[in-house]
């Protein structure tokens, strides 16, 4: 089983399509809830940590005359590329929260 590039892309595409299916409306369970909030929220963190690391490269190589430029507009391009990602997963994760809350107060409403 690869767990290369295109493996992850398509895990995080399958992450946000569930997100905003649930956020939009479809049922979810208490389990699947408290699943995608803890892979969105892992994402969240591995996108923050990926981000940090090549701002610390970007800083180390920059410091450095004798690096090709190269090396450092690969990091700039994978910072470009993450970011985007990051900017979305926040908000899907506050949508998600609304949405949780919302389907409890619709578990006590008929349970009650």
């Amino acid at each position: 089983m690869s767990t290369g590039p295109s493996s992850a892309a398509t895990t995080e595409f399958a992450l946000i399509g569930r997100l905003r299916e649930v956020i939009d409306g479809q049922p979810a369970t208490e389990s699947e809830l408290r699943t995608l909030w803890e892979q969105a929220e892992a994402w969240e963190r591995a996108l923050r940590a990926q981000i940090e690391g090549s701002e610390r490269r970007l800083r180390m190589l920059a410091a450095n005359p004798d690096t090709p430029l190269a090396e450092e507009i690969g990091e700039l391009r994978r910072i470009e590329l993450l970011q985007p990602q990051l900017a979305e997963i926040g908000p899907l994760l506050e949508k998600l929260e609304k949405r949780a809350r919302e389907l409890r107060a619709e578990w006590v409403a008929h349970s009650g």
